[in-house]
């Protein structure tokens, strides 16, 4: 065995020992150890060799798994590694594990790659600068380069390219650069292997086709239309037995191909592919198999739309969202408009009841004016009867349907109720003469065992719990002890209520001499009639009886108007606080 090139042993040695973020730039320097040896000489294929012995071609396949967006290099070191994974995998022939090589490690590298494609198109799309767009445009192309390359030094990949999901995702899109680029990379396949579609499942085969279809019926650019029309005729021309598939599932493909796109600068390919379909249409079965066509174009169509239609939900969802914010702003304007309107009804109210105020007080100087001045006092009392019965009627009606409103949700739920309860009682009426008479089961008793059994565990609980055993002199003692102390409680209860009854009537008394000094006038103004006041205890209780009794009839001589509160008032109820100011210092005095 010849010794491993130091070159790559000693970069695995550094990959190894390495941290993860890295080993990208680390692996780029198997560029220059490839290209150091002419492309297909012997030492080429050792280099190949020693680098797959020393896992170097694992790490770049595991590391275009990555996201590089957040590693050294970014997506231009991805590509580059892409670029030297399928340089290194062409040309490499493994003697030892070779199954293991063919059919996991190339399969898993063209899914890594065709992944990796993803995400620089995905990322190509969604960048806004030129510049930024030409990069990623430029690294996508590499990277489809790599794949042609895997795929055209090992043949039997084709068919894996094409049933990878990945590579049907960057097959179906709406960005020109990218999907001109993809449908090369079929180009290459077909020139490759020209029978790989006939290799492949029928699904994946209907999905390749049916995306070529849809690009020539959905698209003016003749870019696109060059590009999908070559690659039917390549399929046309590989494949026989796939014209007459063609021209089953596509019944309108040669209308739209004659009419669209003819005089779009490919009119050589495009005739050529007309003449193999319309002779492929002479050779057909008439008009069942024309229906089965132009069934099988509706499904492609319907199938083409379906996919494109996750695409358009974000315009959906925007769209949705202007439409609730119109809604709830529109609501927001009728809130505001209806809250001004309000204003404006409460408004116009109280100037009709101003406007009404003000006639009734005009009428009412009008008629004083003209009544005599000896009647006036039999009208003014006429008016507050009439006023005062008026204010009574509307009470009266408010309160009575203010009940009736409160009474009727009430009588409402109790209907509702006896309703309820007859028809359950019906119901159970009727089940109970349903059920048939049950004979009569005397009850289980208790057998031996468990009476003896429930027996024991009553002692053991007595046991465990015994009860607490008075004397009889001691519960005697107890009762003398417990009527000693209420008797006790009794006596001074009553002492006290005694205080405090004679604390209350010596404040009142002290605050009846307070008064009476605070009114009382100097001692050069003093009288005997004011030394009476205070020698007497019956001369103040005169004085506030006589206050109070003019309060009360100041208070019966008040306007009709100046006795209604929020409520009507009855003729002989009294306010208290009309009454306080005369009454709250009142006490008859006396001495115990």
């Amino acid at each position: 065995l010849a010794a491993a090139d130091p070159r790559v042993l000693a970069l695995a040695a550094r990959v190894t020992e390495s941290r993860e973020q890295d080993i990208p730039l680390l692996l780029l320097k198997l560029k220059g150890i490839l290209n150091s040896a002419s492309l297909g000489s012997e030492e080429s294929k050792k280099i190949k060799q020693d680098i797959y012995d020393y896992d170097l071609t694992q790490y770049c396949m595991l590391v275009l798994r990555q996201d590089h967006s957040q590693l050294r290099g970014g997506w231009a070191t991805a590509a580059q590694l892409a670029e030297i994974l399928s340089h290194c995998c062409v040309g490499l022939e493994v003697k030892e594990d070779a199954e293991e090589f063919y059919k996991k490690f190339l399969p898993s590298a063209m899914d890594n790659l065709l992944f990796l494609g993803r995400r620089l198109q995905a990322r190509f799309i969604r960048t806004i600068k030129d510049e930024e767009k030409q990069d990623f445009l430029h690294w996508f192309q590499t990277v489809t380069d790599a794949i042609c390359w895997l795929f055209g030094g090992h043949i039997q990949l084709a068919a894996c390219v094409l049933q990878n999901d990945h590579f049907l995702q960057l097959l179906i899109t709406d960005d020109v650069e990218t999907a001109v680029m993809m449908m090369s990379v079929l180009h290459n396949i077909l020139r490759v292997n020209s029978s790989v579609l006939l290799q492949v499942d029928e699904e994946t085969l209907h999905s390749v086709l049916d995306e070529l279809v849809y690009k020539l019926s959905s698209t003016t650019n003749p870019v696109i239309g060059n590009a999908a029309t070559k690659l039917l005729l390549l399929v046309a021309k590989f494949c026989k037995q796939l014209v007459k598939f063609l021209t089953a599932r596509y019944k309108g493909l040669k209308a739209l191909l004659s009419k669209q796109w003819t005089g779009k600068g490919f009119d050589r390919d495009l005739s050529q592919l007309l003449d193999l379909l319309y002779l492929e249409q002479s050779n057909g079965k008439g008009e069942v198999q024309r229906q089965h066509q132009a069934a099988c174009i509706i499904q492609a169509m319907w199938r083409g739309f379906q996919t494109r239609k996750r695409l358009k939900k974000l315009p959906q969802a925007v769209t949705t969202l202007q439409r609730s914010f119109r809604a709830k702003r529109e609501q927001e304007l009728q809130h505001l408009k209806k809250q001004k309107e309000d204003e404006a009804l409460k408004l116009q109210m109280q100037l009709q009841r101003q406007r009404a105020m003000r006639l009734f007080h005009e009428r009412q100087l009008a008629l004083l004016e003209i009544i005599h001045a000896s009647q006036v006092n039999k009208y003014m009392e006429e008016m507050e009867g009439k006023s005062a019965l008026t204010i009574q009627r509307f009470w009266r009606g408010y309160r009575a349907r203010r009940n009736f409103h409160q009474q009727r949700q009430f009588l409402k739920e109790y209907k509702a109720a006896v309703v309820i309860q007859r028809a359950a009682c019906k119901f159970l009426e009727k089940r109970r003469r349903r059920r048939p008479l049950s004979p009569w089961k005397d009850p289980k008793g208790l057998t031996d065992e468990q009476r003896l059994a429930l027996q024991q565990k009553v002692d053991d609980y007595i046991k465990l719990h015994p009860a607490s055993q008075m004397s009889e002199e001691m519960s005697k003692e107890l009762h003398m002890q417990a009527q000693e102390k209420l008797a006790q409680f009794l006596l001074r209860s009553r002492l006290d209520q005694r205080a405090a009854q004679r604390r209350e009537t010596l404040l009142a008394q002290v605050n009846t001499d307070v008064e009476l000094l605070m009114n009382a006038p100097g001692l050069a103004e003093t009288t005997e009639k004011d030394l009476d006041v205070f020698m007497s205890r019956s001369i103040p209780v005169a004085t506030k009886a006589r206050q109070s009794h003019n309060a009360m009839l100041k208070y019966t001589h008040w306007p009709w108007w100046k006795k209604l509160g929020d409520e009507f008032v009855e003729d002989d109820v009294i306010p208290d606080d009309a009454l306080n100011a005369e009454l709250g210092t009142l006490f008859i005095g006396g001495r115990k």
